[in-house]
């Protein structure tokens, strides 16, 4: 009898001890889960508080800064890529914005000024009816250069927004009358176009397209040398417009299709850019080769998608 007691007494104790062990050991083992999984939570959660962070404190004077997460491949890596590629496209389009404004407002302010001087200087005290009709041409032919300077503005701009309709049209029907339209400029700088215009229908802004021939074959006129030859070509690939004049070094082509770039000719260095921006709006693409010499010059394609069938 004083045995079994015994017995049940060293069974209650050992009972009671491995409970008291087990419940210290389940309170260690929780507390420490937790602990490791407010750790492992950070470590997971860290990239997305630094990406979180980062678009905070994002504006325009900071849109060089990267999130450069480092780290294993993983959903999160990705993300953070994909937002600092978002972030340099970003700021590629703010400094091209930018930089396009400058431009703009260094190139009209500088007819504005020519006509403050010429009405200023010119016109002071009394002057004689000849030196009054000099002033009138400058200013005159001062307001023209601003007007076609607006013009490409707002042509840059509108071709810029996409198209709102597309309707069929025969760009080489819009070539050929680009051509004529300006066979008399070409033949009193004595240069030669020749009109290659097999059939090509592209489904857009007829009048973008036309705007877009126009500008190739006139500075491919321009950016010319007396005796030169300008040929324009339309087909199945596309548009394509050659001419003879000063050579081109290879690195200032894409330099050709920055606005308001000067390349020793006439105009306010719209007409490259506008073919691009048009292109663009009808899922084309605009490229430009240096002709070799002794011709010279440049060669613009402007390839269209192709057509479904």
């Amino acid at each position: 009898m004083v045995t079994r007691e015994l017995s049940g007494a060293a069974e209650e104790a050992a009972l009671g001890r491995l409970l008291t062990v087990s419940l210290t050991a389940l309170g260690m083992y929780a507390m420490a889960s937790v602990a490791l999984a407010w750790w492992m939570a950070g470590r997971v959660l860290r990239p997305v508080a630094v990406i979180t962070e980062t678009a905070r404190r994002l504006s325009g004077e900071n849109l060089h800064e990267r999130i450069g997460l480092t780290g294993p491949p993983g959903e999160l890596k990705r993300l953070a890529d994909t937002f600092d590629g978002m972030l340099e496209r970003m700021e590629r389009l703010v400094s091209a914005q930018q930089r396009f404004a400058a431009n703009a407002a260094h190139e009209l302010r500088t007819p504005v000024a020519v006509q403050r001087a010429a009405a200023e200087i010119g016109l002071a005290g009394q002057p004689d009816p000849e030196r009054v009709a000099r002033i009138r041409t400058k200013l005159l032919a001062v307001a023209e250069d601003s007007e076609r300077i607006i013009d490409g503005l707002l042509l840059l701009a509108a071709s810029e927004q996409g198209l709102e309709r597309r309707e069929p049209v025969r760009v080489d029907e819009v070539a050929r009358a680009a051509a004529e339209a300006l066979a008399a400029e070409a033949a009193r700088r004595e240069v030669t176009v020749e009109t290659e215009a097999r059939p090509l229908t592209i489904a857009g802004d007829a009048v973008l397209l036309d705007r877009l021939v126009h500008n190739l074959v006139a500075n491919a006129v321009r950016h010319n040398r007396p005796g030169g030859r300008v040929r324009l070509r339309t087909g199945p690939s596309g548009v394509e417009v050659s001419n003879t004049g000063p050579e081109v070094a290879p690195d200032a082509v894409p330099l050709l299709f920055e606005p308001f770039h000067h390349s020793g000719g006439e105009g306010a260095g719209l007409g490259l850019s506008i073919v691009e921006s048009i292109a663009h709006a009808h899922g084309a693409t605009a490229t430009a080769t240096p002709n070799p010499p002794p011709s010279g010059g440049l060669t613009v394609r402007v390839a269209f998608a192709p057509v479904p069938q």
